[in-house]
Order: structure tokens, then sequence, then C-alpha cells
């Protein structure tokens, strides 16, 4: 059944249940919701709520770790981890596309893929567990989820800024754009993998893998920009 599925799924996260519905209404979209005749049960509320509880954990977050930060830093930094881009990623790196609960016409146009329904289903899903368990706990499960992107922060650099960076160098040093190539896909249509290549002059200079394209292409702008700072300076 669907319910034990998800259950499953939320056990792993290590996310604790005690208000079954908050769950089951964070994973059903509104055309799921019409077809079943329960109009009012979906998640576009929990999701307004879960969008205001991430906003505060996150600002919390880097207020506190960043004190030398000023307010625009703190808010362009903020703005990075939260936008759909982010959180689409997050959900998608959860396969949470596979317990979303769609309507027949929505699942059909590929609505478990589309990053805004994935990262409203992930807004909505924080704001079931601050419902569940209320603010602390639920700080601590968002920040657990955002630990690579936090690492990544406190090492300078947001993971989605080394395309940005890798590509003001390749000007900087070469006078050239860099280009990516999806070079392989790999599992099944709902667990794909992909391996990105990224190319100066078409020469290969990185390559990586990661479950959507964008991520792949990130993570072969990460490996070109580790080769190139070390070529530079003898160090990663």
């Amino acid at each position: 059944m669907w319910w034990d599925k998800l259950s499953r799924f939320l056990k792993r996260q290590g996310w604790e249940i005690n208000e079954k519905s908050l769950y089951e209404q964070a994973l059903t979209h509104s055309s799921f919701a019409y077809e079943k005749g329960r109009p009012c049960f979906h998640n576009e509320r929990l999701e307004f709520l879960g969008d205001a509880v991430l906003e505060l954990i996150i600002s919390s977050y880097l207020y506190k770790s960043y004190p030398a930060l000023p307010e625009g830093k703190l808010t362009r930094l903020r703005a990075d981890l939260v936008c759909e881009a982010s959180l689409a990623t997050l959900a998608e790196n959860l396969n949470l596309g596979e317990y979303l609960r769609l309507g027949r016409g929505e699942r059909a146009s590929g609505g478990d893929r589309r990053p805004s329904l994935l990262a409203d289903a992930l807004e909505a899903l924080i704001g079931a567990i601050y419902l569940d368990w209320g603010l602390k706990r639920c700080r601590r499960y968002v920040l657990e989820l955002y630990r690579p992107a936090l690492d990544n922060l406190q090492e300078g650099l947001l993971r989605r800024d080394y395309k940005t960076r890798v590509q003001e160098l390749a000007q900087a040093r070469f006078g050239i754009t860099p280009e990516y190539r999806i070079i392989r896909e790999s599992g099944p249509e709902h667990d794909k993998m992909f391996q990105a290549e990224i190319v100066f002059d078409l020469k290969s200079v990185g390559r990586g893998t990661g479950r959507t394209k964008k991520e792949s292409e990130q993570a072969a702008a990460k490996k070109a920009w580790v080769k190139l700072t070390r070529d530079e300076d003898g160090r990663e």
C-alpha cells in the first residue's frame, strides 16, 4: 500500500511519525485530491507553512554561523538555499516524486519529475514535520537534510556556484566559455543517473554524476574547479 511505502521512506530518513494524516496530506497534490472527491485534502496549505518554517530555520542557521556577514550577503545565501531549484534537487535526491500522489493527468504529463511540484512537496513535508513535532525537532531534520549544501557553505562555496566560478576562471585565464555534455544515462526511468563532462576547447577537464542533468553538470564543474585551482597554486 502507498502509506506503507511512504512510512518506510520517512523512517529511512530518520523522520519519526506521530500524526499520520499530516504526511499523507503533504504528499497529496491537488489533482489527486480533486479526483478522489476531497478537494481540501492537498498539500498547498502545508507548503505555505513549510516555506515560512524553512526560511526561519535557514535564516537562523546563517545568522548564527556567519556573524561577520552583512544582511545583503545573508539574504543571497538564503535565497540560494531555499529557491525552487535547490528544493527540487533535494527532493530528487530523496526520490520524493515516487511518493507524491498525483491525479492521472498530472502523473501522465510527468508531474512526479516536475521541479515545481517536487519543491512544493518538500516544503509541505517540512510543514508537516513542524506541526507534528515542533520547531526544535523540525530544525534538526531540515539541517540534516541540508547538510551537504551547508558543508559547501563552510568551504565558502555553494555547490550550485561551481559552474559560475569555473566559467569566470575559464574566461579570465583562457578567454573561453566552458561547454557541458551529458555523456551517459543509466538506471530505470524513475531513478536515472547522469554523467556530465565539462569541456574546454574540445578537451575534457572534469566529469561528474548526479540524479539530474543539472546536478551532474555541477559535479563536473566541481571536478574542474578543483583541478584548475590545484594546477594554479599546488593545493586543492
